[in-house]
């Protein structure tokens, strides 16, 4: 085959026609020639999926810290002996309230002897509490030119609540518990972010989300009025291959929202949050895998005139052009063996 191969190559010569006419074919079925260096000419990445390939999907987890805070302005705390607090509008003291978090309940009680009375004209009034939280994230977005992002997501947060405290006054004002222990939060969002600085296989990256919420089902809407949310991060990522990338992100979120009470101005809640997610993205590769089941290629390779992704090379490992990188390591150096002189 070889003499054949050099015969052909003189005759190409002597005739004075360049290789690179008969080196490459539209269609597989014209390459007759099977020589390593007469090849059929590949088709490339349709549109579709190469647009495809440039989302890069993530799902996130991880755990938060709410500050719930507000102040009373315009108010005033009755406090009777024994009982939770109870608020009042300093323009009508007669008319009082139990409850001012998710919903507003009138109460029926009345100042009882040795009751401590104090408004928001005396001395800064108010409550706050600190609760948990457990996000489950899930955003979407495309790099452009390698460097900035934009994209959105949702995500779904399990809040619980502890006591309320008050802000001051603690010797005379009681805490109270409010009437929804925990509930579910909903946010939707868009994302920003641009890439900062990349040591080998980790990328540093600044982003923020800006979006709207809906709180659960045991706040009262109707009295509620809300704004938009940011929350502004910085994420770690590590890349395990040209398509999956692990991270962690510390961020920081400012929300809140005002209840409007029938007598009285609104009061404002700020229940701004820490949370640190950790979790891991996926890009869509833009080559389709191996179709051929017996395949052991590890790296990007042709079956006739297409090109496909290895179907044995793993997701967590870059592609590597070398023989072996799914196991770097030979059997004689692992485990009991890496101990001995001589492993054979």
């Amino acid at each position: 085959m070889k003499r054949y191969a050099v015969i052909l190559g003189l005759l190409i010569l002597c005739l004075g026609v360049t290789p690179e006419l008969f080196a490459q074919y539209e269609d597989e079925k014209d390459a007759t020639i099977p020589l390593e260096h007469f090849y059929v000419k590949r088709q490339g990445i349709s549109p579709f999926r190469r647009i495809l390939s440039k989302i890069t999907f993530g799902l996130s987890t991880g755990y938060g810290q709410t500050n719930f805070n507000h102040e009373l302005t315009g108010y005033g705390v009755l406090q009777n002996p024994g009982s939770d607090p109870l608020t009042f509008p300093v323009s009508n003291p007669t008319t009082l309230y139990g409850n001012w978090f998710n919903e507003v309940t009138p109460s029926t009680q009345s100042a009882q002897p040795g009751a401590f009375t104090i408004t928001s004209e005396e001395d800064k009034i108010g409550f706050r509490n600190k609760a948990f939280n457990i996000p489950l994230q899930a955003t979407l977005h495309v790099e452009i030119k390698e460097r900035f992002r934009i994209g959105g997501g949702y995500s779904f947060t399990y809040t619980n609540l502890g006591d309320f405290e008050p802000i001051s006054h603690g010797n005379d004002i009681n805490g109270f518990e409010p009437d929804v222990s925990g509930f579910f939060l909903k946010k939707y969002f868009g994302l920003l972010g641009v890439n900062l600085y990349r040591y080998y296989d980790y990328l540093l990256v600044a982003d923020a989300q800006i979006g709207g919420y809906g709180l659960g089902k045991n706040f009262d809407k109707g009295s509620i009025s809300k704004g938009v949310f940011f929350n502004f991060g910085v994420t770690v990522e590590r890349e395990m291959s040209e398509y999956f990338r692990l991270f962690v992100r510390p961020s920081y979120e400012i929300k809140g929202y005002q209840l409007g009470l029938p007598q009285g101005p609104a009061i404002k809640h700020n229940f701004n949050a820490f949370y640190i997610n950790v979790g891991a993205t996926y890009r869509i590769p833009e080559l389709r895998k191996c179709f051929e089941k017996t395949c052991r290629a590890q790296k990007n390779h042709a079956h006739g005139n297409r090109e496909y992704r290895s179907r044995v090379h793993p997701i967590y490992k870059k592609q590597n052009p070398h023989y072996g990188e799914n196991y770097p390591t030979l059997i004689k150096y692992k485990g009991k063996n890496k101990k001995k002189l001589n492993p054979y």
